[in-house]
């Protein structure tokens, strides 16, 4: 059978550098292929490539031939490109609030497309649109058609891209990370969403992520890239069983297990050089170590925390009051990682801010080390700050862009008055930047200079600058490649181990809170579903909600 894609001696430079490598592979009618690799391996490049979407001025495809069905689209124009792009393939990009029109609704997004490559009239488009969300599942496809993209959430704003991407019905759709900052069971939903659609439509997919084990729910062969080339291509059970090539076997083992507690995740660096040596921490020394920490008092102490926000969507209308968290309680112990987990909106960032007093409680006493920060005024909350630190989700958006990084990391410090002059915080911020595993070098360059694991270790330096007794961990590895993930989550344990640390480490990912935490606090509509041993939980969780977390969680093959 003819291929419906077929890519053939690809290279592509940008700026006379060679970034893709000379590749080749074919995508079939009627097929899900996943393309697979880290940040920088060159697997969305490459498929912008196919829709001539490389930035022109530093972009240029230096050899090799793209073809969809009979047509070579690296000799397209830019009109002829009009006729393929969106009709005959169309592209979910990762990140849907930045590719969605924020001053449009969006139905009105969706129907555009509908009008410019088909003949239906508008009342016809808009019909069809309405047809399409339901399709992709989203629920009161009427408000939705009528919302703006900020009034809808992250996992309904995905659906509106795939609903847009698949309007006209095209033969193939690529799929650029469309689940990476999702929800593991909306990421589950978004999965059989496509594999439904790719059966009923029979429309090929190319689905591209960093995640093995995601590629194994969705994809009949996978495609594994590294440094611009194709390290590794065959059918999904092959190479999750018998991986041929060490970056594979890496990136497949650096995913934390949910069979058993490593004490250190391989890093891709670890394997490749073959200098691994896998401890397992048995549950004998689990609960040694946890009858030490819970001998002593707790550091902090949530009692019956309420968080109640007032709504009004009118003038004359009636203010509504919704409780994010509602009773919330719990017992954090000197130096444990208390992991938080739930869907978006279930509360546990706006706990977490409540405990950093960043956003006051309604209702209930949070006692750090026996005092109710509830209650403290302004100066003394200020103080407090140097206690309970937070690391941020998105280092980039965390760090000013016009102040040199170690400046960045310099400046706690200044505020809350450490160190004797500026010559010692200086000594200080080098020693912490080799520490999170930097060089001292990167002291005067600008955060857009660095990748994002990179800026996560930044982020992570500026936090510890301060000698924070508990730090709120808020989604902090939930963007990063699987193999940075894994630095630095080893960092943070390191770190934990080093300096005494006690973490709220919250996330969506239950492979990683698992890996983390001592104790696992379940969070669903604001309140507490379960609450207990970690390992307790995932083995035999006591409610459906936790349940249906976990079975969402991809578990490869």
């Amino acid at each position: 059978m003819k291929p419906i894609l077929s890519v053939t001696n690809l290279s592509i430079a940008f700026n006379d550098n060679d970034v893709i490598h000379n590749i080749s592979y074919h995508l079939n009618k009627n097929e899900i292929l996943g393309i697979v690799g880290e940040s920088g391996s060159g697997k969305s490049v490459s498929s912008l490539a196919i829709l001539g979407l490389l930035p022109k001025r530093i972009s240029k495809i230096t050899s090799g031939s793209i073809r969809y069905n009979d047509i070579n689209l690296t000799t397209l124009s830019s009109k002829g490109f009009q006729t393929i792009r969106g009709r005959k393939i169309a592209m979910i990009f990762q990140e849907p609030m930045s590719s969605l029109n924020p001053s449009m609704t969006c139905g009105t997004q969706v129907q555009e497309i509908l009008l410019q490559h088909t003949s239906l009239s508008k009342t016809e488009a808009r019909a069809e649109t309405i047809l399409l969300f339901e399709k992709v599942k989203l629920p009161h496809v009427e408000r939705v058609f009528k919302a703006y993209p900020h009034e809808i959430s992250g996992g309904q704003k995905q659906r509106v891209m795939i609903a847009m991407a698949i309007a006209c019905k095209p033969d193939i759709l690529i799929a650029d990370e469309p689940t990476t900052a999702l929800d593991v069971t909306v990421q589950k939903d978004i999965i059989i969403l496509l594999k439904e659609l790719q059966a009923e439509t029979k429309m090929s997919i190319l689905f591209i992520t960093h995640d093995l084990a995601l590629i194994s729910e969705i994809a009949n062969r996978v495609l594994v890239m590294y440094k611009g080339e194709i390290v590794e291509q065959g059918r999904i059970t092959d190479i999750f069983k018998s991986p041929k090539n060490e970056y594979t076997k890496a990136l497949i083992n650096a995913r934390p297990s949910l069979n058993e507690r490593q004490k250190v995740l391989p890093t891709i660096k670890d394997v490749l050089n073959s200098n691994f040596k896998s401890e397992i921490i048995t549950p004998e020394k689990r609960k040694k170590a946890h009858q030490l920490l819970y001998s002593k008092p707790p550091i902090l102490e949530v009692i019956n925390v309420e968080k109640e926000y007032i709504s009004k969507s009118g003038w004359f209308s009636k203010p509504q009051t919704f409780k994010a968290v509602n009773g919330v309680s719990f017992k954090l112990y000197e130096g444990e990682t208390l992991g938080l987990v739930g869907e978006s909106g279930c509360g546990k960032s706006t706990l977490g801010n409540a405990i950093l007093q960043l956003d006051k409680a309604t209702a209930g006493s949070i006692l750090y080390k026996g005092t109710d920060i509830t209650k403290l005024s302004t100066s003394e909350t200020r103080k407090l700050r140097k206690d309970i630190q937070i690391i941020f989700q998105d280092p980039f958006a965390s760090l000013n862009p016009r102040i040199p990084v170690g400046k960045a990391i310099m400046e706690p410090m200044t505020v809350h008055k450490l160190y004797n002059s500026d010559t010692e915080r200086k000594a200080k911020v080098l020693e912490l930047l080799n520490r999170v595993g930097l060089s001292s070098d990167f002291f005067n360059r600008y955060p857009h200079e660095f990748s994002g694991g990179q800026r996560q270790r930044i982020g992570i330096a500026r936090t510890i600058a301060l000698q924070p007794k508990l730090i709120v961990c808020d989604e902090s590895v939930s963007a990063l490649d699987i193999s940075v993930q894994a630095q630095v989550l080893n960092l943070l344990n390191e770190l934990k181990a080093d300096f005494g640390f006690t973490y709220i480490f919250i996330s969506h990912d239950l492979a990683v809170v698992k890996y983390m935490a001592d104790q696992l606090l379940v969070m669903n509509n604001g309140k507490i579903e379960e609450l207990g041993d970690a390992d307790t939980i995932y083995d035999n969780p006591k409610k459906s909600y936790t349940q249906k977390l976990i079975d969402a969680i991809p578990k490869g093959i």
